[in-house]
């Protein structure tokens, strides 16, 4: 165990036992990482922003049920999960997630970087992806977010998403089908 997992451990245990700065140090620490997955979830930033408090009360209010069986942080990430999804549901539509380029670069074809054109190419494919990944359904964008963008283990996901790793990879695989399907559609539409 690193650390720096071994110092959220702890903080966690001193947490569950009432200490109000251990928990103060997590929130510190884990902030920037959950409003990434909420915003990546909800991409708009207010309810992101919602989530990630919603998901800092919902976690002061259930210390008491995380047993240690995971990492703290992928704990929190099934509360923040949880609690964009829960404002996904409650808007009821498809939403878009804000990716920028970089972030993307190995779902789109690589081309010549020396060639200005070749840039284009790249942004417009980024665009396109962008655009794919917005309609997908909140089932498939999460864990296609938390693997390829966030780059967690299929442990790690399948834990977060309180699903097993078989049934993950089935998501996932139905996520990355539905997207290549999503980008032929718009690509040739």
């Amino acid at each position: 165990m690193t650390e720096r997992a071994d110092s959220d451990a702890n903080l966690m245990a001193a947490a569950q036992r009432g200490d109000g700065v251990a928990f103060d140090e997590l929130v510190r620490r884990h902030t920037r990482s959950m409003y990434r997955v909420a915003y990546r979830i909800l991409n708009d930033q207010a309810e992101a922003e919602d989530a990630v408090q919603d998901a800092w009360v919902s976690a002061w209010r259930s210390l008491s049920r995380f047993r240690g069986d995971s990492a703290p942080t992928t704990w929190l990430y099934r509360v923040v999960t949880n609690a964009a999804l829960g404002q996904v549901r409650r808007r009821k539509n498809t939403v878009a997630m804000d990716i920028s380029d970089e972030s993307m670069s190995h779902l789109v074809s690589d081309h010549d970087s020396g060639n200005p054109e070749g840039h284009a190419v790249r942004a417009e494919e980024a665009d396109l992806v962008h655009r794919a990944i917005a309609t997908l359904e909140p089932s498939q964008r999460v864990p296609l977010v938390l693997r390829e963008f966030e780059g967690m283990s299929y442990e790690q996901i399948a834990e977060v998403l309180e699903v097993n790793v078989t049934a993950l990879r089935s998501r996932l695989h139905r996520a990355r089908l539905a997207l290549l399907s999503r980008l032929k559609e718009m690509h040739h539409g």
